[in-house]
């Protein structure tokens, strides 16, 4: 009986229901906004930090699968926590993913910096989810058959679920690897960091975490953070001492603007440090060649083995696209660090200058921050 108020206060109303391109779907209950959205189905092995990865820009254009089984029990905190107007608890200001998958959702969640639930944020900022669902499921298809587009639908009180529409429009679902996803989550106009440190660094953002801008800041950095298209000569006029390229969505191809400015920085001889997306795009304006993981790393475990040392460090990733190893035998660019589990390449860097790139995330939030040192390493190079 002690129980009933609160089974009556949560009564499932809202059916949902999550369509695959291959025809699969998983019927379960919606929270978050009303509504449908379209993206590619990836998933997640984090244990903690749906507020960071959900504000991750590098998610954009994706629905995201949670494999922990709980989310939500520590709630959602504030934007309005910020250091120099980089908010502490999230990776931007804004949810970037278009939907969430989760097993279980914890609706009264405790925490002494919460604000809200989890099903409010969402429903705040208009991205539906689904839970309730077999999560394992779900991922296991993904892991064999690779990431895949989906459909995911949130239908009002009393609606029923029209899959039959919804497996036909699954047939024909927009590949958002296709477009230009950067230009959506790139700064419109340069923003100043000023820490009066001495040392001024260009951010090329392609959709930044705040960890990173953190980072920089705690460092006495002055920081330009500049839209992912400038040309060099508008980069120039910062006097910058050093280039970073940030992490980002989609596929690292369709930045051709930026392929083509960091191109002509390294010919500068700037000393340059790229994260995630901007491994890839080093790569890439190096000479070398990308291409699209299977299912990708997103999670807070990944291994990565420095070839130099011999020691392997945990780190956070979020990424879908790697290096190709054979194609950097042509490059300049040496070979740093591995993935243990996979060898795919994790970290590149040039012999006899200042330019290096990673293809985690240094900067974590959430997770290990035992590479954090690597942002030193760079600072170091700015002479």
């Amino acid at each position: 009986m002690g129980a009933e108020p609160y089974l009556q206060e949560y009564r499932e109303t809202r059916r949902a229901l999550l369509v695959l391109e291959d025809g699969s779907f998983f019927p379960g209950w919606g929270f978050g906004a009303t509504g449908k959205t379209t993206g590619e189905v990836v998933f997640s092995t984090s244990m903690v930090g749906y507020p960071e990865s959900l504000t991750d820009p590098s998610y954009y254009g994706q629905i995201l699968t949670l494999t922990y089984p709980l989310i939500g029990n520590y709630g959602v905190p504030s934007y309005e926590d910020k250091i120099r107007g980089v908010p502490i608890h999230f990776e931007s200001i804004g949810i970037k993913v278009r939907g969430l998958v989760i097993q279980e959702l914890c609706r009264r969640p405790h925490h002494w910096a919460s604000k809200r639930t989890l099903d409010e944020w969402l429903r705040d900022e208009g991205i539906p989810g689904i839970y309730g669902i077999d999560t394992r499921r779900l991922t296991k298809k993904l892991r064999e058959k690779g990431v895949m587009l989906g459909i995911l639908e949130v239908y009002g009180e009393g609606e029923e679920p029209n899959l039959d529409r919804l497996l036909k429009e699954a047939e024909n679902i927009p590949d958002p690897n296709l477009t230009d996803l950067v230009k959506d989550v790139t700064v419109g106009e340069p923003i100043h960091y000023e820490s009066k440190g001495g040392k001024r660094v260009v951010l090329i953002d392609c959709g930044v975490k705040g960890g990173i801008l953190r980072n920089l800041i705690m460092r006495r950095v002055d920081v330009v953070r500049v839209p992912y298209n400038l040309s060099l000569g508008e980069i120039m006029e910062y006097k910058p001492d050093g280039i970073l390229v940030s992490n980002g969505p989609g596929d690292p191809k369709m930045c051709r603007e930026t392929i083509h400015t960091v191109r002509e920085l390294f010919n500068e001889g700037f000393p340059i440090m790229g994260i995630c997306l901007g491994n890839q795009i080093l790569a890439l304006a190096l000479g070398g060649d990308t291409y699209k993981l299977k299912y990708g790393h997103r999670s807070q475990n990944q291994p990565a083995y420095d070839l130099e040392t011999g020691r392997c460090y945990i780190t956070t990733q979020n990424h879908g696209y790697a290096v190709d190893l054979e194609s950097l035998k042509e490059t300049e660019l040496k070979v740093w660090f591995i993935n243990a589990n996979d060898k795919t390449v994790e970290g590149v860097r040039c012999e006899g200058k200042p330019v290096f790139a990673l293809q985690w995330h240094p900067e974590a939030s959430p997770g290990p921050y035992d590479t954090e040192f690597l942002f030193d390493e760079f600072l170091k190079r700015l002479g």
